[in-house]
């Protein structure tokens, strides 16, 4: 599974490349090669995040369904 960007978004993901390599490693990275290394990083590193990213989901939600089965039971009735 490749991770893909609109083009709008990979525009930006591209910039912030170019300005990380700028600021951070004074060397210039031109736009044929931002894109390289953003579609590498798409192909080869980015299912890593979002796996992540859906056992976090994962986790949220289990914590709110265990919050509604905890206020069911507050609305159960004692019976006699």
């Amino acid at each position: 599974m490749t991770i893909t960007l609109n083009d709008h978004d990979k525009q930006l993901c591209i910039e912030k490349l170019q300005n990380y390599f700028e600021a951070e490693l004074d060397t210039e990275l031109g736009q044929f090669d931002a894109d390289f290394l953003l579609d590498f990083i798409a192909k080869e590193i980015a299912a890593s995040f979002y796996n992540q990213g859906l056992y976090d989901a994962q986790t949220l939600l289990q914590s709110k369904i265990d919050t509604l089965y905890d206020g069911f039971s507050e609305l159960e009735k004692p019976v006699r």
